[in-house]
């Protein structure tokens, strides 16, 4: 139920990053989200995930990848924790976006007020809907998680200027039990050759499996928010592992300046 006051933010990236016809978005999650599961062995679904932003064309395999490790816990996922990089608007610290609901062509998600409602009282969290308003980082990954999961809300955090351990503090207060993902929105690095970008991403690759958390803003524009995951995952003796590592040479063909991708799960016992 839409609460009185509050708006639903429309999708902004619809028809650029992906399709904006229901039916073709549809499509395109279902073979991507196929080809994902066809290649991976049956684990138990992840408390956290990794994934990146771009437009489907470019990082949707490797979003898919890691997302298809989800289908496991369709019923049981009930609250989607959100967080992603700003790229359009400045804030400061980690910003929700004062609105009942997350719009897409699939339809719209409503937000987890009572989430919200546990974040009361830390001073990083700030409202901004004009972070959010043209913000595709966090928008890109609802469409794959209106295809897995069944029913949702959603908590979503434009990361703005903050530090790791002002993400890792949020994410303690919104960890909950089963019920609840954690999806963290991160490409690699950016307009390197592609080799470079190769042994750059791999670099990177093993700082988040190795809990680093001096990984810079030009190996992963979501750095901060990766690096606040790998605080808590680390102190909680979550279990990394790197499901998916391309770049836009692979899935799109150019290889003279690439952007790199990367998918991680992270679980609370040994996959």
């Amino acid at each position: 139920m839409n609460q009185a006051g509050l708006s639903v933010r429309p999708p902004a990236v619809a028809g650029m990053f992906y399709p904006g016809a229901r039916g073709e978005l549809a499509q395109d999650l279902a073979r991507m989200l196929g080809i994902a599961s066809s290649a991976s062995p049956e684990r138990p679904a992840p408390k956290a995930v990794i994934a990146p932003h771009a437009g489907y064309v470019y990082s949707g395999p490797v979003a898919a990848s890691v997302y298809a490790l989800i289908a496991p816990a369709r019923k049981r996922i009930t609250r989607v924790v959100l967080l992603g990089p700003t790229h359009r608007v400045a804030v400061r610290g980690l910003a929700l976006p004062g609105v009942n609901g997350f719009a897409t062509p699939l339809g719209t998600v409503d937000i987890d007020r009572e989430a919200i409602g546990a974040l009361a009282g830390l001073p990083q969290i700030v409202v901004s809907a004009q972070a959010h308003a043209q913000e595709h980082s966090l928008e890109v990954h609802l469409p794959f998680l209106q295809a897995i999961l069944e029913t949702f809300t959603l908590v979503p955090l434009a990361v703005g200027h903050a530090s790791p351990q002002e993400v890792a503090a949020v994410l303690e207060r919104l960890w909950g039990g089963p019920e609840t993902l954690i999806v963290v929105s991160s490409d690699l690095s950016h307009y390197l050759p592609y080799e470079d970008a190769q042994a750059v991403d791999r670099a990177t690759a093993k700082a988040v499996l190795d809990f680093a958390t001096d990984i810079s803003h030009e190996q992963a524009c979501g750095a901060t928010p990766v690096m606040g995951l790998v605080l808590v995952a680390r102190q909680r003796g979550l279990k990394p592992e790197l499901i998916d590592l391309r770049n836009s040479g692979d899935t799109a063909g150019d290889r003279s300046r690439v952007v790199g991708y990367g998918s991680f799960a992270f679980y609370e016992s040994a996959p």
